[in-house]
C-alpha cells in the first residue's frame, strides 16, 4: 500500500486517546478501548463498516454497538489521531494520523485506488507559498484526483465467433 514507515510515539494511541477524553470530561470505556486497539491494530485506510464488521467476528467477546464505533471514530478523528479522506465514490475512508508521517494522496477517480506518497518539494513549495503570503503553515493535506495507470489501460475486448471470421 505505501514505503511511509510509522514514526515512533511518546505514548500509544489508546493512552493519547485517553488523554483527550479526559478534557472532555469522559473516560476510556472498554469499548472504546477495544475499537482503538483493533483501528491501531494494523495501518490499513479503512472505512467505519470495516470496523464493524471486524469488531463483530472477534470470538473473544469484545461485542461493541455500531453506534459506539461510529461515535468513537468521530473523537479519534477530533482527538487527532485518525484523519477522514473522502474518496472519489463518496465513501470516507479514514487513516492513522498519529504514529504516521505527513503525506499525501492519489486517489484513482475510476479504482478508487489510493497512493500515499511524500514529497519534500511539495512541501518547500507550500512553505515558501505561506512565507509569501505571511502565514504560519502548521500542516497541510492534498489529495489529488484523476486515473491511476490501471484505469488509463484500454479494456481488453474478447471477440466473438462473428470476429474471427
Amino acid at each position: 500500500m505505501s514505503d511511509l514507515q510509522a514514526v515512533e510515539v511518546a505514548i500509544s494511541p489508546v493512552e493519547k486517546f485517553r488523554e483527550y477524553l479526559a478534557t472532555k470530561a469522559q473516560r476510556l470505556t472498554t469499548e472504546r478501548r477495544f475499537i482503538v486497539e483493533e483501528i491501531f491494530a494494523d495501518h490499513d485506510h479503512f472505512d467505519v463498516d470495516q470496523i464493524v464488521m471486524r469488531l463483530s467476528q472477534r470470538d473473544d467477546g469484545k461485542r461493541v454497538s455500531r453506534s459506539t464505533v461510529y461515535r468513537t471514530v468521530s473523537a479519534l478523528e477530533e482527538a487527532g489521531l485518525l484523519r477522514k479522506i473522502a474518496r472519489a465514490d463518496g465513501r470516507d475512508l479514514y487513516e492513522h494520523d498519529y504514529g504516521y508521517p505527513q503525506h499525501d494522496h492519489l486517489i484513482c477517480r475510476r479504482t478508487g485506488k489510493l497512493i500515499e506518497f511524500h514529497s519534500p518539494e511539495l512541501d518547500e513549495i507550500l512553505q515558501k507559498v505561506a512565507a509569501e503570503h505571511g502565514f504560519r503553515m502548521e500542516g497541510h493535506r492534498l489529495e489529488v484526483y484523476g486515473l491511476s495507470a490501471e484505469a488509463c489501460r484500454p479494456a481488453r475486448r474478447s471477440y466473438g465467433k462473428l470476429d474471427r471470421i
